[in-house]
């Protein structure tokens, strides 16, 4: 209680905090957008209840990796080397997290640019996701995100109680904003690109991060950020247009 008590008067910790969650909402963004995107194949009155458990779930994941911070250390020791590379569990899961991704932004893509004519052989073929299977992916990629989210944490502070409220409060305003993003990706067919595209970068970025290559995430999220304005951009133009021929 006297260790809280002390963090709480620290202004340093408060500006780690601060620092802290800002961040992990930046991590988040990419999670965020992979959840809004599940849920959407799920049937509509399902959907608030897989983001709901999907993004709970990723809080708990996160909290029980913040307990054994050991073991997340002993994931980043080499377990085998090829070719002169060694590869350790860390490396492991961000290239299988990258695959993942990769081939699901790929399948999503190939659903919306070749739909299927039969609506009702889509659904016998499932088209909507089941709420376990939704939430069995969620996790999947969850637990890919949260390693890195708390890889990144360790690297700015020691204290436990900080990373700790840090990813509550991020995770919280996830869970939060997530039901208006998925709505507004549903409503935007080219939204829906965009979002795929970066996932499809992100999973990219993953592998390379797992064989060693580092590619800074400041050039990711300007991408990202650049994109989006553009997009922006569109939606105002289309709207302009729609305005004036009516």
């Amino acid at each position: 209680m006297a260790d809280l008590l002390g963090l709480a008067a620290d202004p340093t910790a408060w500006v780690a905090l601060v620092t802290l969650i800002i961040m992990e909402i930046v991590l988040g963004v990419d999670n965020l957008v992979f959840v809004s995107i599940l849920s959407n194949r799920v049937a509509s009155e399902k959907r608030q209840s897989a983001q709901r458990i999907g993004l709970g779930l990723a809080l708990l994941m996160r909290l029980a990796l913040l307990l054994v911070l050991a073991w997340i250390v002993s994931l980043t020791q080499p377990v085998f080397t090829v070719f002169g590379h060694a590869f350790s569990w860390k490396d492991l899961i961000l290239i299988a997290g990258g695959l993942f991704l990769v081939y699901k932004a790929t399948t999503e893509m190939h659903e919306r640019i070749e739909p299927r004519s039969n609506a009702a052989a889509a659904e016998r073929s499932g088209a909507h996701h089941s709420l376990s299977t939704a939430i069995i992916q969620i996790c999947a990629l969850n637990l890919v995100f949260s390693l890195d989210s708390i890889i990144t944490a360790m690297g700015m502070t020691n204290e436990i109680p900080i990373m700790m409220v840090a990813v509550i409060v991020s995770v919280g305003l996830m869970i939060v904003a997530a039901g208006p993003l998925s709505r507004f990706i549903n409503r935007k067919p080219t939204v829906v690109m965009l979002a795929l595209g970066f996932l499809l970068m992100i999973g990219m970025t993953l592998i390379a991060d797992g064989f060693g290559l580092q590619v800074p995430k400041g050039y990711i999220y300007a991408a990202m950020a650049f994109s989006g304005f553009v997009e922006v951009m569109n939606q105002l133009a289309r709207r302009g247009g729609s305005t004036a021929r009516t």
